[in-house]
């Protein structure tokens, strides 16, 4: 199998695990006041992000790429420490953890089903899906600590997605030429699923963020596009110089008047 440069992911997670401690916490003393429809779908990603990615971390030991298997680690503690940050902000607005919800229950199960490549897959479709809805959170809540959460852990994702893009073009390319691109053909037809059902399931929050849930699917889908490139035919950096020029800044945004993209 043809691999990528996934020592130079390991250093790219360890240098912002420095910058993260430099950072230091948000202002937690602050709290944090939210529409009770936002609060409940923070609780629900901070579920998602929740786990101890065994099962990733398995599988990826398994694969016998030393540099690869130490930079999931480190994926999967940036994905730890956004349930982490998630659970503060509940707790800055006086809001409980939830213990478990149906649709992480389904995530889990489909990414246990079969190896490395589908697991990936499916944690694609939850990483595309999590962008859009921390934009969303981050510029259209309108409450300071929400909004520097949001943006810390959206940071984060905007790496994840092309690290995890270039090992499924290393591993597409293990298949037939015929059958890559069907594969993620079918890999955005269960995006565009699950978009519809995160969008029905969240819909009273999105409206709060400033976004409705067609727009919601249609940004969703849109930077698909982008992924399925990255991953058929990447280029360097190819994924995150698109994306960035797809993803107004906080600032553009509110001189649009668009509430959150």
């Amino acid at each position: 199998m043809r691999t990528g440069g996934f020592a130079q992911w390991t250093r790219r997670f360890e240098e912002e695990r420095e910058r993260r401690r430099a950072r230091g916490e948000p202002d937690w003393a602050r709290g944090a006041t939210l529409h009770p429809a936002v609060w409940a779908g923070i609780q629900r990603f901070q579920i998602g992000e929740d786990g101890d990615g065994a099962n990733l971390v398995g599988k990826a030991d398994a694969a016998g790429d030393g540099d690869y298997a130490r930079a999931v680690r480190l994926f999967v503690a940036e994905e730890q420490h956004h349930a982490r940050l998630l659970a503060r902000l509940l707790a800055a607005g006086g809001v409980p953890t939830l213990t478990g919800h149906w649709s992480d229950a389904v995530f889990v199960r489909l990414r246990r089903l079969m190896g490395l490549r589908m697991e990936l897959l499916v944690l694609m479709i939850a990483e595309v899906v999590a962008l859009r809805y921390y934009r969303a959170l981050r510029d259209g809540s309108h409450d300071a600590l929400t909004s520097d959460v949001a943006g810390r852990i959206l940071s984060d994702e905007q790496r994840h997605v092309p690290f995890h893009c270039e090992r499924l073009h290393a591993s597409l390319m293990d298949l037939p030429r015929t059958t890559r691109r069907p594969v993620m053909a079918l890999w955005q037809l269960l995006l565009l699923v699950v978009s519809l059902v995160v969008a029905a399931d969240h819909g009273a929050a999105l409206r709060r963020l400033g976004i409705g849930r067609p727009r919601f699917v249609s940004d969703v889908m849109a930077s698909s596009g982008t992924v399925v490139s990255a991953v058929l035919a990447p280029l360097p950096d190819a994924w995150t110089s698109t994306a960035a020029e797809r993803q107004p800044t906080a600032s553009r945004t509110r001189r649009q008047g668009e509430g959150g993209g």
